[in-house]
């Protein structure tokens, strides 16, 4: 004989690791359904009675990944477990309650006088529903009165939360201790960097912000909150439809016209007074004495902030592993902002650059792009892995903190070069044309200008080789890296030869 089903609501303590969408490797998180996912080890204690049971896990994440559930702690084992796709919502209650007495409930629009009669779900939730009651079969919502159906109560197998079920068995009533993991989608994370350029340009203050985004239903409290920087390859998974329990409608086949009711005379209903916009107000009162003297709390010394709490970084074989150090909430449908990173004094590099394309060879002057150049080592004020992300450069004029530009940048190891390209110039300018070449020689002239009261560092790709090499240059991939100071309302040249492929 099977046991009665057992209801695990409660979550004791959560872990909650957060991987980025394998195809986002730059770009803004998908706030509808992020695209990334999380492995949730969730500890829950439950009550299993003697023999057979069903264990009902209320509350997992909206996209549980069944297959990869692994429960741990059940006396025995588990027989067979089970995403539910079914919710507690309107149309499930339907399903559920088919061919089963329901309590109908109507209100008169003259009156206002409520009746209530038995009746049998006949048919339902798709195309409309169906009621057997006294005085025969009609469609719910098709009598022209407002209508409700009651229930006497909710259904064992269905929940207003996502839920993972397990078929357990135990040889005696015991309380245990189980450890629910699973992988599950509909999450994301990503690293938001702020740069505040300091006064003389040469430097900044870099601080990066770890985003998490849960874009299900269920939120996680007092998680411990780990993501993972990096692709760890993963096999592609089919899309999995998102379990709802499906909207109720109802469908009926209309007998009269407008005409025959021309006016509801609908009965006096009294409306509690509106709340006031934005709800209650707190109100301070200050107290004064005779002597004049006003005390106010304002007046009383704000208590200094806490320290921020800042991710920890730690390896995982090739990935990086962030691990906040506090517990956190990783609500439903939101994304929350951890510290992760704070450098002060960053040296960074300005600079104007361009790359030669086949659309540049007509010759018109077009801007530059201004490019901020950060190295990603110690002496520079940095040394440590960099997670892909965007950031937001700040310059300062006066006393205003104003947008310079903002960029996107991969995974940055130590040691590499990171590049920040913010905006196009309009006082700095390329113009790339050819000069006297023929089909077995293409001479090409790259003209730089630059309109700014001071020298600039311009830096331009080639991407074809050049003949002769040169040995000034920098050679970057299949690219030569033409590195120049563009003096101040000033112009540099460079001709060269293409080298064609033989």
């Amino acid at each position: 004989m099977q046991a009665d089903t057992v209801i695990s609501t409660r979550i004791d303590a959560v872990s909650v690791t957060v991987y980025r969408a394998p195809d986002r490797a730059a770009g803004a998180i998908d706030r509808n359904w992020p695209g990334g996912y999380a492995l949730v080890t969730e500890t829950r204690t439950v009550d299993l009675p003697q023999g057979e049971s069903v264990v009902r896990f209320e509350g997992v994440a909206e996209g549980l990944m069944p297959e990869t559930a692994i429960l741990t702690g059940m006396p025995r084992g588990v027989r067979e477990k089970n995403r539910d796709a079914r919710l507690l919502s309107p149309a499930g209650l339907v399903d559920a309650y088919l061919k089963r007495r329901v309590t109908l409930r109507r209100t008169d629009r003259a009156t206002g006088k409520v009746t209530e009669q038995d009746a049998i779900l006949s048919a339902g939730p798709t195309g409309g529903v169906i009621v057997h009651t006294e005085q025969g079969y009609e469609a719910l919502g098709c009598s022209g009165l407002p209508e409700r159906m009651l229930y006497p109560q909710a259904p064992k197998d269905l929940s207003p939360r996502p839920t993972l079920s397990v078929i357990a068995t135990s040889d005696r009533a015991t309380r245990a201790t189980l450890q629910l993991t699973y992988l599950a989608e509909g999450f994301d994370w990503s690293a938001s960097y702020v740069a505040d350029m300091q006064g003389d340009g040469s430097r900044l203050d870099l601080m990066a912000w770890l985003t998490v985004a849960n874009g299900g239903v269920t939120g996680f409290a007092d998680a411990q909150l780990n993501v993972i920087a990096g692709q760890p390859h993963r096999q592609p998974r089919g899309d999995q439809p998102r379990p709802t329990g499906g909207p109720l409608r109802l469908t009926c086949w209309p007998m009269d016209i407008t005409s025959t009711h021309p006016r509801w005379n609908l009965f006096p209903v009294e409306m509690p007074p509106a709340m006031m916009a934005g709800g209650a107000q707190e109100i301070v009162v200050t107290g004064q004495r005779a002597t004049g003297a006003v005390f106010s709390p304002m007046a009383v010394a704000a208590p200094p902030p806490p320290a921020p709490v800042v991710a920890e970084q730690e390896d995982l074989g090739d990935l990086k592993f962030y691990r906040v150090p506090v517990s956190v909430t990783v609500a439903a449908s939101s994304q929350k902002q951890v510290a992760l990173l704070r450098q002060p004094g960053v040296k960074v590099e300005r600079l104007y650059a361009a790359t030669v394309s086949g659309a540049s060879g007509a010759g018109e002057s077009r801007p530059m792009t201004l490019r901020l150049r950060l190295h990603n080592r110690k002496d520079d004020g940095l040394g440590l892995p960099m997670p892909s992300g965007r950031v937001a450069v700040f310059e300062r004029v006066d006393d205003m903190r104003l947008l310079a530009g903002e960029a996107d940048i991969g995974d940055k190891a130590e040691g590499e070069r990171i590049d920040y390209d913010l905006a196009e110039s309009a006082d700095v300018r390329i113009a790339v044309r050819p000069t006297g070449s023929t089909r077995e020689r293409p001479d090409w002239t790259i003209a730089l200008s630059n309109a700014r009261p001071f020298d600039v560092t311009a830096e331009v790709t080639i991407p074809h080789d050049i003949e002769p090499r040169p040995k000034d240059m920098e050679r970057r991939g299949n690219a030569w890296i033409w590195r120049v100071t563009v003096p101040a309302n000033g112009k540099v040249d460079l001709t060269y030869t293409r080298r064609l492929p033989r």
